[in-house]
């Protein structure tokens, strides 16, 4: 009884990690469709850009957390626009923006 209930806890387990892993791929598209007007959103810049926000390759080397980030994308802040991003898509942006650094 002890190992099927192990069995049904490692299931579990490997179901929820697998349904809450970001989708590298959507978060590049997020990042191409709403942040590349004002961010150099891929890994190096056609140009340089001394003014303006970070690029998303200086916010994954920044040392922000993934909570951080999540916190800083869920809430209007700054000159930035209110995106109303669901919270798939903030954790896609995420794991995009994690693959950068």
């Amino acid at each position: 009884m002890p190992y099927s209930l192990a069995a049904m806890f490692l299931i579990l387990v490997v179901a929820i990690a697998h349904s809450t892993r970001a989708d590298v791929d959507k978060g590049a598209q997020i990042a191409g469709q709403w942040c590349a007007n004002c961010h150099v959103v891929g890994p190096s810049p056609k140009s340089a850009v001394t003014d303006g926000p970070p690029s998303f390759q200086a916010i994954a080397r920044s040392g922000m957390a993934p909570d951080q980030l999540r916190a800083f994308l869920s809430h209007p802040h700054g000159e930035m626009p209110d995106l109303a991003l669901t919270r798939a898509e903030i954790d896609d942006l995420i794991g995009y923006i994690t693959t950068l650094r």
